[in-house]
């Protein structure tokens, strides 16, 4: 059974890094990704793909809704979907707020992808 992650950022790149970086899991089925370039997009997303996302990998600073302003009202709407917040611009205040928020983890840009395996790995029991 693969585990569903919805990955919201507005830069598209991202889409495709992640698409490489996680190729191997993609194709042996651990992990299903969808993408969304807006907060209000990744609400879409989650209420059409209700109860499979699981975990949402969201970055903090785009237009519009914010990463936090979404990791609240994701709490408020599906309060068991696990929420990892990603940054270019880590600063105490802001990774404070997001764990008050319920976020799980706060990464830093630029992502350490075999530490983001392994904690999804943790987190979902999909191998690494």
């Amino acid at each position: 059974m693969s585990v569903a992650i919805l990955m919201v950022d507005d830069e598209p790149d991202a889409q495709e890094l992640f698409r490489q970086k996680f190729r191997r899991e993609i194709r042996k089925g651990s992990y299903t990704f969808d993408f969304a370039l807006s907060g209000e997009e990744a609400l879409q997303r989650l209420r059409a793909r209700e109860p499979e996302i699981v975990l949402v990998l969201s970055d903090i600073n785009m237009p519009g809704m914010t990463g936090i302003e979404l990791l609240a009202r994701i709490r408020e709407g599906w309060p068991n979907v696990q929420v990892f917040m990603i940054t270019a611009y880590g600063d105490a205040a802001t990774e404070e707020k997001a764990h008050d928020l319920g976020a799980v983890r706060f990464l830093t840009k630029p992502v350490d992808f075999d530490r983001l395996k392994n904690d999804l790995s943790a987190m979902t029991g999909a191998p690494a």
